[in-house]
């Protein structure tokens, strides 16, 4: 399934928005076995998360890293997963010996939440073994409650994604599960897996996919009662077939007030779950038309952005996919579902010889319209032999949108050519324009800073919008916040899941244009309760308190 088909090169700009700030973070790198990657487990690479950890009002950074089979064959454990603190101009610090996180076998992905109800944003980190959470302490550091809250069993967890689906107040969570891993059961290279007449990892083709999960946090952790309970069967969100997810994210695609899934799988067809409101989900992602590409056939997904692309008030979906497949950009249909547009939109040509990973639908250049970027980088380090037509450094695209539905193609970086993975978008120096942290293969973590407030040509603005809660679902996720202004209107949903093994800030960020107030801020809190404001000023984060129920 995997054709590479060639296009010719669109005009590139000659200033990409974002920069490489180096001095950012430092030489920070991640582990994901050897450089050679032998087998499927060393291509993905790790995860990352920019959340307020410790409520001191910037975005620190989160870094799952991985491990190597010799470690592993040696029984040790993987690397740590870290966090570093934001100095609130955008330069991050290890933090001290209390936010330590004790690792497990393999670090992958990671989701973030309030899983306790605290109101301190707390982490759960998928592994290719078993899971960890661990619990945030009044931003006085992280504790591992592993053994209290993570089912035991060892998988091969890659996204992840909290949501109260059943409106309890409590946050559950949706785990991606890719494929049953043995290095004593699966072929080296050479051993009868090949792609383009070259000998390649095996995977994940021919191998066993394993089924999702979904576990419901019932509010009780102790030593003998796990803080979830895996409801996977209960909430029939068991399809026949499972499929190798990588990517997952929530959203209300029908507006009616529950939240739904969607996952994108690599190489089977991408599910999108529809929460019926009664505990269960229906999968109805061939119906919905966000199963497959237009032509009817099965993609191998990675990332998964979601936003309300032509500003209809309803959420559109983007994956990312694996090179010789482009890029699918699904737009809604409302109730009825979704219609691919990649083509028309700009978004399928420029993709077609990229693999692509981290992305994610944020309005980049605060023009009132929602962009996309793509990180890309194959899987195989053979993509480089002649007569591939691809490579295994790839070249990460900015997609900059006209306002009139169609993408223009930009380089997002100057730096050329990289093997990308995993990325986080946020305001990290709290300029009002968002940025992107990516993970760089066998490289260093990267903090590609978002330049459009250095450019004094013209003043865009920007507002930005926190729900909150006094108990339960405290960052509101689920909630829908809609801006109106002069020129444009958009929705967006919140959510801290999105992307590829990453999570992101519980905030509805949005770009203003040239309107220096929004004339209407509209809130809605998963519970029900609304709120609406008038005539707020731009360029500022507005936090709204869930009302009291009438």
């Amino acid at each position: 399934m995997w054709t590479t088909l060639l296009f010719a090169s669109l005009p590139q700009a000659a200033q990409p928005l974002f920069v490489d700030d180096g001095q950012a973070l430092g030489d920070v790198r991640t582990t994901c076995g050897t450089r050679a990657k032998d087998y499927i487990l060393e291509v993905n690479g790790g995860g990352l998360a920019l959340c307020d950890f410790d409520r001191d009002g910037d975005l620190d950074l989160l870094v799952v890293d991985g491990s190597t089979l010799e470690r592993v064959k040696a029984e040790e454990l993987g690397l740590p997963t870290r966090l570093f603190l934001n100095d609130g101009a955008g330069r991050f610090t290890p933090a001290p010996e209390s936010w330590a996180m004790t690792p497990g076998r393999w670090g992958m992905g990671c989701a973030v939440g309030d899983v306790d109800g605290d109101g301190w944003l707390d982490v759960y980190v998928t592994h290719w073994g078993t899971d960890k959470l661990y619990l945030n302490r009044n931003g006085a550091g992280f504790l591992d409650a592993s053994a209290r809250w993570s089912l035991s069993g060892q998988r091969w967890g890659t996204s992840a994604a909290f949501l109260d689906y059943d409106r309890d107040g409590r946050l559950d969570l949706y785990i991606a599960n890719y494929l049953a891993f043995d290095p004593a059961t699966i072929s080296p290279p050479g051993g009868g897996c090949a792609w383009k007449g070259f000998p390649v990892m095996c995977g994940p083709e021919g191998l066993t996919p394993l089924h999702d999960q979904l576990l419901a946090n019932v509010g009780i952790a102790s030593e003998t009662q796990p803080g979830f309970r895996d409801v996977t069967v209960g909430a029939k969100v068991r399809p026949e077939e499972a499929g190798f997810a990588l990517g997952v994210t929530t959203l209300d695609y029908d507006l009616d007030g529950d939240v739904d899934l969607y996952v994108a799988n690599d190489s089977t067809p991408n599910f999108l779950w529809e929460n019926q409101g009664d505990g269960t989900f229906k999968e109805v992602g061939l119906a919905r038309g966000v199963a497959y590409d237009m032509n009817g056939k099965e993609q191998a997904g990675m990332g998964v952005a979601v936003g309300d692309v032509n500003g209809d008030g309803r959420d559109d979906l983007f994956v990312t996919n694996f090179s010789g497949e482009n890029n699918t950009l699904y737009l809604s249909k409302g109730e009825r579902g979704f219609v691919e547009r990649s083509g028309p939109t700009g978004l399928a040509g420029p993709s077609i010889v990229k693999l692509g990973w981290g992305t994610a639908l944020e309005d980049f250049d605060l023009d009132g319209d929602l962009d996309t970027f793509v990180l890309n980088g194959h899987v195989y380090p053979q993509a480089d032999n002649a007569g591939t037509d691809t490579s295994y450094a790839q070249e990460a695209q900015f997609y900059r949108n006209d306002g009139a539905g169609r993408f223009r193609v930009e380089p997002l970086l100057a730096d050329g050519r990289l093997v990308l993975r995993a990325s986080s978008v946020g305001d990290i120096d709290g300029d009002g324009d968002v940025d992107i942290v990516a993970i760089e293969l066998d490289g260093r973590v990267r903090v590609l800073r978002n330049t459009l407030a250095r450019d004094g040509e013209r003043k865009l603005n920007w507002l930005a919008v926190r729900l909150t809660a006094p108990d339960g679902n405290r960052f509101a996720l689920g909630g829908r916040v809609v801006v109106e202004w002069e020129g444009g209107s958009r929705a967006r949903e919140i959510r801290t899941s999105g992307g590829y093994q990453a999570a992101i800030e519980p905030l509805a960020h949005f770009g203003l244009g040239a309107a220096t107030r929004a004339r209407r801020v509209r809130a809605s809190w998963p519970s029900g309760e609304t709120l609406e404001v008038l005539d707020v000023p731009a360029n500022q984060t507005l936090v709204l308190e869930r009302p009291k129920a009438k």
